[in-house]
Order: C-alpha cells, then sequence, then structure tokens
C-alpha cells in the first residue's frame, strides 16, 4: 500500500512541475554548476598539471621520459615493449603506440588549460587577481604542451578555445612557425601573469621564473638569439647569479637535483610534483586506484634489485664523461651522480656493482634519478619529482644565445659556473664562437643525460643525423631525415578528416 502512495505522489509530483522537469542534478558536476569557487579552479588546475606525469600520456610520466630520451645517442631501449623499442631504433610508424599516447596527453592537457582560461573571467565568485593567476597559470600550461608539441610533432593544429559543435573537434594542421607562436604568445602571457614565488604549501605550481625561462628556450630553439638574450636577463646576471627578484641558484651538489629529499630546490625552475600517495597502481589511469608516483626508477633499474632494466646508456656518453678530468684527477662530479660502472668500491643499491650483470654489452647504468641508495625498487613508485627545467638549463642556453651573437666572452662566466660545480678547471680564454659552442654541446650532454635534451638539441644544432650514426646506439642505421620529428598517429587520422600526415611519413 505504502509503495503504491509512493508511486502515485511521484507521478503526481512529475506531471505538476513538467515545466521544470530541465534541471541539474545538484550531485553531478556540470558546467553549470562547476567553476563558480577558488576550490573549483584549484581542483582544474590540479587535473591540468596532473596530465603532465599521467602514467601512459604524460610527457614527464614514465612513458613519457622514455619517449624524451629514448631516441638520443646516448640511450638505448630494449625489446621489452615494442613501441618504445621501436621508437628507440627508429623503426617506429604512425601506429607506434608511445607517441600516439602523448600526442593524446599534449591535447588533454590544452583542453583542461582551455576550460580554465575560458570560464576564469566568467566567475562571479573569482576576485580579479584570482582570475589573471588562473588564467596565468592555464596559459603556462597550455604554452608548455605547444612547446613539446613543436619539437616532437613540428605541424600540428592549434586549439585556443573549448569546442562547442562537433565540427570544432576536427582542426587542421597548422604550420609549425604558428605552433611556436602560440607557444610564445601563452608563454608571454603567463610571465605577466604569474608570481615570482608562492607560500611553500603551493610548492610546485607555475612560476614568472619558470614562464620565462620556457619562454627564452623557445626562443632559442628558433634561433631568435636576441630574444633568448633578453629572456635570459631577465633571470640571471651577467654572471650567471640570479637577477631579482629570483632567488636560483645551481646546488652546491649536482646529485641533490635528483634525489626525492632534494626537490623544490633553489635550482628548479620548473619540476613534475611526484608522491607515493593517492591509490596504489600506478598504471591504473586516472582513477581513484591511480597512485601519484611513478614506475621510471623501477623500470629502469636492472633485476637483480625488482627493476625491469629496459634501458641502458651507450658507451657514448660514456666515454664522453671520461673526456676531460676533473681539478685533482678524478671524474668529473656528475658522473658519479649520472652513471655506476666498475670502478674501486663502486656501490648500486647497496650491492657492490660487480655484483650486476650487464645485460646490454654496454658499460655502465643508469644511476640518475634512481632511488639508488634504497636496497631496490621493489615499491614500485618512485617520488623523486621530475626536474622539468632547471637553472643549469638556463645558464646553458643563454650562454648559447650570446655565443651565437659571437659574444662568446660573455658566454665564459655562465659556461664556467657549470663546470665549477663539477670541479672542472675554468675554461681557457680566447676561445672562438665555434669553440665556445663545442664546449656548450660537451656540457649539454653531460649535464643533461636522462633529462630528455640530447635528441633535441642535436636536432636544432643541425647535427642530428651524423651524431646518432656516429654512436653506438642500436638502431642507428635505421635514422632518416623523417625520423626528426613523430608522424601524426594513425588513430588521429582515422578520426579527423582535417588532418594530415607529416612529410616522410
Amino acid at each position: 500500500m505504502k509503495r503504491i502512495l509512493y508511486t502515485c505522489f511521484v507521478a503526481l509530483s512529475l506531471t505538476a512541475c513538467t515545466e521544470e522537469l530541465d534541471q541539474v542534478n545538484p550531485n553531478s558536476v556540470v558546467l553549470t554548476n562547476f567553476w563558480k569557487t577558488d576550490a573549483d579552479f584549484m581542483s582544474g588546475l590540479a587535473a591540468t598539471y596532473k596530465v603532465f606525469h599521467d602514467v601512459n600520456n604524460g610527457y614527464y610520466g614514465v612513458r613519457g621520459i622514455e619517449l624524451s630520451n629514448g631516441r638520443g645517442d646516448d640511450f638505448f631501449i630494449r625489446n621489452d615493449v615494442k613501441d618504445l623499442y621501436q621508437l628507440s631504433t627508429f623503426t617506429n610508424d604512425p601506429t607506434t603506440g608511445t607517441p600516439s599516447s602523448i600526442f593524446t596527453g599534449f591535447y588533454t592537457g590544452i583542453f583542461r588549460a582551455n576550460q580554465i582560461i575560458e570560464q576564469a573571467p566568467l566567475s562571479a565568485g573569482l576576485s580579479e587577481e584570482a582570475k589573471k593567476q588562473y588564467v596565468a597559470e592555464a596559459q603556462f600550461i597550455r604554452g608548455v604542451n605547444y612547446f613539446l608539441l613543436a619539437i616532437n610533432f613540428g605541424e600540428v593544429p592549434v586549439v585556443t578555445k573549448v569546442p562547442v559543435s562537433r565540427g570544432e573537434y576536427f582542426v587542421a594542421k597548422a604550420p609549425e612557425a604558428d605552433v611556436w607562436a602560440q607557444a610564445v604568445s601563452d608563454l608571454q602571457a603567463a610571465a605577466a601573469g604569474l608570481p615570482a614565488s608562492y607560500p611553500a604549501a603551493s610548492v610546485g605550481r607555475a612560476t614568472k621564473g619558470a614562464a620565462l625561462g620556457y619562454l627564452g628556450k623557445v626562443y632559442v630553439y628558433q634561433k631568435k638569439w636576441a630574444d633568448a638574450e633578453a629572456t635570459f636577463k631577465q633571470l640571471a646576471q651577467p654572471d650567471g647569479t640570479a637577477k631579482a627578484p629570483f632567488t636560483y641558484d645551481l646546488v652546491p651538489k649536482f646529485e641533490d637535483n635528483f634525489n626525492k629529499a632534494t626537490d623544490n630546490n633553489v635550482e628548479s625552475l620548473f619540476e613534475i610534483q611526484n608522491q607515493n600517495v593517492g591509490g596504489s597502481q600506478p598504471w591504473s589511469g586516472e582513477n581513484a586506484n591511480e597512485a601519484l608516483g611513478v614506475t621510471t626508477a623501477q623500470e629502469f633499474a636492472p633485476t637483480e634489485v625488482a627493476g625491469w632494466f629496459e634501458v641502458s646508456p651507450t658507451d657514448k656518453i660514456f666515454n664522453e664523461f671520461k673526456k676531460e678530468k676533473a681539478v685533482g684527477g678524478d671524474f668529473d662530479d656528475r658522473m658519479y651522480a649520472t652513471l655506476v660502472w666498475d670502478y674501486p668500491g663502486a656501490m648500486y643499491y647497496n650491492k657492490p656493482f660487480k655484483e650486476f650483470k650487464l645485460v646490454f654489452g654496454y658499460s655502465s647504468m643508469v644511476r640518475k634519478y634512481q632511488n639508488w641508495r634504497e636496497n631496490n625498487e621493489g615499491i614500485y613508485i618512485s617520488e623523486i619529482n621530475e626536474k622539468a627545467l632547471r637553472y643549469a638549463d638556463i645558464l646553458l642556453l643563454y650562454a648559447e644565445a650570446l655565443t651565437m651573437q659571437n659574444r662568446q666572452v660573455e658566454a665564459y662566466p655562465l659556461v664556467n659556473r657549470i663546470r665549477a660545480r663539477a670541479k672542472l678547471a675554468p675554461l681557457a680564454a680566447g676561445l672562438s664562437s665555434t669553440q665556445m659552442m663545442e664546449e656548450i654541446r660537451h656540457q649539454r650532454m653531460l649535464e643533461f643525460f636522462r633529462e630528455g635534451q640530447r635528441f633535441y638539441d642535436l636536432k636544432r644544432w643541425g647535427i642530428l643525423e651524423q651524431e646518432i650514426k656516429n654512436s653506438d646506439k642500436v638502431g642507428r642505421q635505421f635514422f632518416t631525415a623523417k625520423h626528426a620529428y613523430f608522424p601524426i598517429p594513425q588513430n588521429e587520422l582515422n578520426t579527423n578528416p582535417s588532418i594530415t600526415q607529416n612529410s616522410g611519413w
């Protein structure tokens, strides 16, 4: 009887309220009830930053780290995962999954940033200061994504608004120059709107310094040397010390850039925050089970310490480190922090290095970013933050911008700061611009191994093919000019009728 009465009541209620049925469930998150408060925008920003370390699609997640390093002449990825082996050996094609996933990640980040950029100015619940802040952060994220798209894919769609109709989802490729222009526009706007620093509770959010650093880097990649110099001048003094209000510096110990205990240090302009929090499954994707750490260290570790031994340094990088000894006759400090090999007393995961088997025929293993002072990588979830942009990068890019304007004398203090931390002697006076560029290239190879820079440096210097082929990298014989960029993924071609494949593919 109660059930019948209840049913009748519901029926009457629905009949009496037909004109008000088009209402939003207050328990659902939709456009009309979201983007109202600071909490909404902070949540949206967190989800947008988070794409950077997504396990499959994030450029600074495990697959992105393998993608950005795997094609360098200093790095080899074994054949355990087909897609990774293909990109490392230049046998990939448009169906190779990892570049496709990273392409998706870039546009996921852009889509989320576009929502914030559109919605913040419309929100009555935000102060004008908050609106400016949220838009600037989203522009930073969007600008970084377009920078990464430009160096990896070249000509890609430029999307700066949220699609409102089906047709707006299908966007044609823009010329690469337009992709760079969008990155510049976004990073300029971000630099104008972001603060120089935050309270400790907001560590990891984009700052004015991060935006300027990426902007200068974008100019370097376009060979706009004067623009790059003018941008780096806002961050660094001619002697390499930071320019107020910034307080960036090189940490005294190089290795402290790659340890959990020294994350977010004075050298970091922007880094990806990794923590062993959230769910327990690092491979679960975006759901409640997802861990907010990464599996990169576990993948790179040898099998003797619960690792998957997916990668190896080539002997080209090993031998590059040995070219110049430090003051006192020992190896460069960075060599010990970056690689481990069979030297007297060498320890790795609290074991003598002699207990490990070198399975790829190369001479060393990776130390950088590994939890190598622990007993193993058995927890599978590393908490070491990825340093996406370091002050060392700023100093060497600044030196390059000066050198490429035939002002290499002004580059000396910047390069010597990098050398001094590594306990190398100061450079001899009188280097030509050509000789200074050779030194900068050498230092960048040593400084940034395993930081996703090498392949892209070689490309912008115009020596990619010769250096790949002049290496001991497995697959070097398959490299051709088309491998300077990834192809547009096949699934994008299948679903977007407006897009075409990249040249050569």
